[in-house]
């Protein structure tokens, strides 16, 4: 009976996706990318991480006819596809064909660009050259060099075809927990993750907070986990129980999953106090509003678990303050600095093995609990 239940339990599942596997040449894959019939969402794109030497190696072995990888696309309700696996590769060939935008590298590479070869190390007769000074037959071959193409077609199972996708690109070096989930959350719904990465980028009091991230974490889209950490913690901190990644994922997935209804998100609301408690912040402390206190008062660093704290504890009396009052501020920024200064919560908020529940909970708790003696 247990082996029974098991076969129909994956029956099941397999009649939820349907694919379909298509041999495509690199230049009908161009063709569809410029004719916006093939789309690499942005936030996908700016994985794109290969060194100039590696694109040369992947075009190199195009030209000597190696195996290559599938790629893997969803198809949209217009017929369309949208890139899920195989980012590397084709930006790769879209990089010698010039056809490449990806402003987050350095230098940047913008379309009109055309990749070098270099660090070939089958053929070095291919180091220096460019895709217009290859020999003609050289051309030919790379433009029909094909590759298989797994498409996941229309009508598969959103669930399905989220896991699909999070699956083959779990483990990839070049992404972090928040790029990884900003792709992946969409093949359930966009809803949520286009929220959190616009409150990213249009509120200024926000951006003003968190100024003083690292570039490198700018560019692995911490700002935009911020503002996941933010509703995730102020919704949902009683789930948190091991892995602050494992909790961000698991409260995005269910915010974003159409069938969940014990985790709803009242949009208006939610953006309204994250709206109300960064512009608290900002009138505060600017973007000392996470910064630890040193020998000359609060630092401009950023702390994430000055973050977590002062942010998720404001919340106990963020409705009783008016950012427009500035004698409320001014004790309010009083406060929070006696908060920071405080040894309770330095012990809780420095040094390492801080980034669990227990730890959490309790630097949440002294902002709480010290924002109680608040006369305002």
């Amino acid at each position: 009976m247990a082996n029974e239940k098991l076969i129909l339990s994956l029956e099941e599942n397999v009649e939820k996706v349907h694919t379909q596997s298509l041999d495509i040449s690199f230049n009908e894959l161009l063709d569809m990318y410029t004719d916006g019939e093939l789309d690499i969402n942005p936030d996908y794109q700016r994985l794109f991480r290969w060194s100039p030497g590696a694109q040369s190696r992947f075009i190199e072995s195009l030209l000597l006819e190696m195996p290559v990888p599938p790629i893997y696309v969803v198809e949209t309700d217009n017929g369309s596809y949208q890139l899920i696996d195989g980012l590397q590769r084709f930006s790769s060939y879209l990089h010698l064909r010039g056809q490449l935008t990806a402003d987050h590298l350095t230098p940047p590479i913008n379309k009109g660009d055309f990749l070098e070869l270099q660090e070939c190390d089958i053929v070095n007769e291919l180091n220096t050259l460019k895709f217009d000074q290859l020999p003609t037959s050289l051309k030919i071959r790379l433009k029909r060099a094909f590759v298989r193409v797994e498409v996941v077609r229309k009508g598969s199972d959103n669930k399905f075809r989220y896991h699909m996708f999070k699956r083959l690109n779990t483990g990839g070096e070049a992404l972090t927990n928040q790029q990884l989930r900003n792709c992946t959350i969409r093949m359930l719904d966009p809803t949520f993750i286009d929220f959190v990465i616009r409150k990213s980028k249009d509120n200024e009091d926000y951006k003003a907070c968190i100024h003083n991230i690292s570039p490198q974490q700018k560019l692995g889209s911490f700002d935009q986990e911020l503002v996941l950490r933010f509703f995730s913690l102020k919704n949902y901190k009683d789930k948190f129980t091991h892995d602050v990644a494992d909790f961000l994922t698991e409260y995005m997935e269910n915010v974003s999953d159409p069938e969940n209804l014990d985790v709803q998100f009242d949009y208006a609301q939610e953006e309204a106090i994250f709206d109300k408690t960064f512009k608290i912040l900002n009138k505060c402390l600017q973007q000392k509003a996470f910064g630890r206190v040193g020998e000359n008062g609060v630092q401009s660093n950023f702390s994430v678990y000055h973050f977590e704290a002062i942010c998720i504890g404001l919340q106990s009396v963020v409705d009783r303050i008016e950012p427009s009052d500035d004698t409320q501020i001014e004790k309010l920024k009083a406060k929070l600095i006696d908060i920071k200064s405080s040894g309770e919560f330095k012990e809780v908020t420095t040094g390492g093995g801080k980034n669990s529940p227990g730890p959490l909970m309790k630097r949440i708790q002294i902002v709480i609990d010290r924002l109680s003696e608040l006369q305002l």
